[in-house]
Formats: structure tokens, sequence, C-alpha cells
């Protein structure tokens, strides 16, 4: 930074704002509404405020973060495929995302022909500007700010807003990189597994002690139809599959930790020995609804002609180690331990005995009576001794192949 600049700098208050104190704000939302105000006190005819981020995400696009005077942010998110829609290749941020372009829109001077201008015109608007945000790994997020004033924004306006510009570059482009590593551990391992690796918990054989309901499935007749059935077909299939189950976990306060082929691993942590009872009859409950939302999965898939999805699915409570394990240079965050053990092999009987959904005695010891019903003794690969195994009450038999 040349003399020149850094006395413009620190000499306007509103710049000097940025520089010093606009860093510390974490939340993106809280950031938004904060500049918005600042640049109205710093006398900056200011009316709205928005800013568009980008992000990698498996069902999100981005999300919007929009300001207006005397009116808290609003947070938007962007489903996937935005820039495919009309909505936005009709919008003026189009430009500037693919052409890296300022766009500036004299609103009392023209009638703008993109549905969005006309109706900030329609509200009072007369200034609207757009500018590309560039990061330093050359992705593109995009600012607007819209005047309501007489006039519009002044070229003294302008010239302060566009060298702000850089400073909330900087800031956001901090915001981005932070939301896109939350995104993608949630996505990968896990919301819990993912919290615990960006606080720093990265270390082979790291991890702790937890109790947690275990949610193991398996898919069934999947080895035969991936041999007879295409590619494309089968991956459909797991992703029907999964898609079920792991809404149903996540829905009732699980976490997914991993997938195996055509099988599921997921948890339910239980935080204190007074929540077992809870835990275990809020995981039982997202069980009992399994049956019913793979038999709706299934009507779908029959009108489309597409194989039907049969599963099986072990509920067991237990203590597991919840940490790193693996290579020195490859780790994967999960859950090992015998409990984790005693739920797949739990899961092996779903067959023999004719049942989608079992549940181990140790679990089915916390549910309120008439939840479950015995199946009686059964012996697990590897357990010595005979396991009271259960199922859910009124959930009946289905023929499994």
């Amino acid at each position: 930074m040349d003399e020149e600049v850094a006395s413009r700098v620190y000499a306007d208050p509103l710049t000097r704002w940025f520089v010093t104190e606009a860093y510390k704000i974490a939340d993106t939302g809280q950031l938004v509404a904060a500049s918005g105000e600042q640049l109205v006190q710093a006398g900056i005819p200011l009316y709205r405020l928005a800013y568009f981020q980008l992000t990698l995400h498996p069902e999100l696009d981005g999300k919007a973060y929009f300001w207006r005077r005397g009116r808290p942010v609003e947070v938007q998110t962007a489903t996937a495929g935005l820039r495919d829609r009309t909505e936005f290749r009709s919008n003026p941020m189009a430009v500037v995302y693919e052409e890296h372009k300022t766009l500036r829109v004299r609103l009392d001077q023209v009638e703008p022909e993109a549905p969005v201008l006309r109706q900030f015109k329609a509200e009072g608007a007369t200034d609207y500007v757009a500018l590309p945000l560039l990061f330093g790994n050359g992705h593109v997020d995009g600012l607007s700010v819209i005047s309501d004033r007489p006039g519009g924004f002044s070229m003294a306006d302008l010239d302060r807003i566009f060298l702000l510009q850089f400073a909330f570059t900087r800031i956001v482009e901090a915001h981005s990189l932070r939301d896109t590593a939350v995104n993608l551990l949630d996505a990968y391992v896990g919301r819990a597994a993912g919290e615990r690796i960006l606080a720093g918990e990265i270390k082979r054989g790291s991890g702790q002690t937890i109790e947690a309901v275990l949610w193991y499935c398996d898919l069934r007749g999947f080895t035969r139809a991936s041999d007879t059935l295409p590619r494309d077909t089968i991956i459909a299939l797991l992703n029907d599959y999964f898609d079920v189950m792991g809404k149903l976990v996540t829905s009732a306060g699980g976490e997914i930790l991993k997938f195996m082929g055509d099988g599921m691993l997921g948890m339910f942590p239980v935080p204190t020995p007074d929540e077992r009872g809870q835990i275990a009859l809020r995981a039982v409950r997202a069980a009992g609804s399994v049956t019913d939302a793979i038999t709706v999965l299934n009507g779908i898939r029959a009108a489309a002609d597409e194989p039907p999805v049969r599963f099986g699915l072990a509920l067991h409570i237990g203590e597991v180690m919840f940490g790193n394990i693996g290579a020195s240079n490859r780790l994967d965050f999960t859950v090992i331990g015998p409990a984790v053990n005693h739920a797949a092999r739990l899961e092996r009987l779903c067959v023999p005995l004719g049942r989608p959904v079992l549940l181990s005695g140790t679990l089915a010891a916390l549910l309120p009576p008439g939840e479950v019903e015995g199946l009686g003794l059964h012996t697990l690969k590897d357990i010595d001794q005979r396991q009271a195994i259960f199922g859910l009450r009124g959930a009946g038999g289905w023929a499994l192949p």
C-alpha cells in the first residue's frame, strides 16, 4: 500500500472500519448488516446491499444475503443448477459472474429490461451497481449496491465503494473458504466428525469413547443386481435407498457416519445416561418409519419400471471409540468397537427371521412397553452367548430375498 492510498484509507472512517474492525465479524449475515449500516452512517445513499456467495455443496449453489436500510438481513439459499435457470440468466449479476465486470444501471434515466431491475425501480431505486469480488484462487462472488437518492450515487460515493470493494472481498473470501470447508466436511464425513476435524482433532488414534445408538442397514440382493443391471440403474438404486435412510437418520437427530458399498452406518450419540431412553426411542421411531418410506419409494420406482428396494436394518446401543483411524497419510473419522460389530452381525439375521428391522436386547430394554416384541434367543457370529432379539411391534414380517 503506497503512502497516498494509505492516507486515504486511514483518513476515511468508513474505510478504516473495514480495515480494522470488519474482519472481526465472523458471521456473514452480521457482516453484511454492519457493512450496510456503516455505509449509510458514512453518508453514502445506500438503499440496499446484497452479497451473493457461491459455494461447493452437494445440494446448493450458494447463499444470498440481502440488507435493506432499516431492515434486518435476509438470507436465501440457491439450490443446485442456479446458473442454468431463467431467473439467473436474466439477472444483471450473471454478467458480473461470467465477465468479471462491474455493471452500473442508472434506473432513474432508463427503463431496464431485467425484471429484477424493473422491480427495484418500482420501489423507488435510482441507481444500481453490481461488482465482482475476485478471490485469490480465481473464485468469483458478487456484490450489489442500490441507491434511492435522486441522481443516485455520486462519483465520490462510487470512488469510496470501489475502494471498499477490495477490503470487503478479502473478508468474505475468508468466510467463503470456511463455509466451503464446513459444507464439504459435512457432506463427506458428517456434521459431528466435521466439527471435530475443524477443531483440530486430526491425529491418528485420537478420539473419545462415547455411548451411541448404532444404525446399521444393508441393501438386499445388491450383489445379484450389480451383476445383472446397468451401472446407471445401480447408482440410481443406491442413491434412492441411501436418500431415504439418510434423511430418516438425520431428521431424527442422528449422524450418518459412512456408506460401505450398499451398507450405511449411522449413530445417535447419547450425551448423558439420563438421555438413553429418549435417544433410543427417537432412533426406533425413525426405524419404524423406514418401511413406509421404502414402500412409497418402491411405488415410484415401479412406475418408472425400476427394481424395488429391499433392506435390512439393525439397531443396537453401546460404547464406541469415535475418532481417527487409518494410515498415516489417509484417515477416516469413524466409530469402532464391539458395539459396531454387534450391530452388523444383528443385521444379518433380518433375512432368516424375515424382519426388515431388528433391535438388540440392550436397546429394547430402554424402550417403553409395547414398542417391541421378542423374537427369541439367537446366535450372532463370534458372540458366545445367544442374544435376545426384538422386532418392532405390529411391523410383522417381510419376505426378504
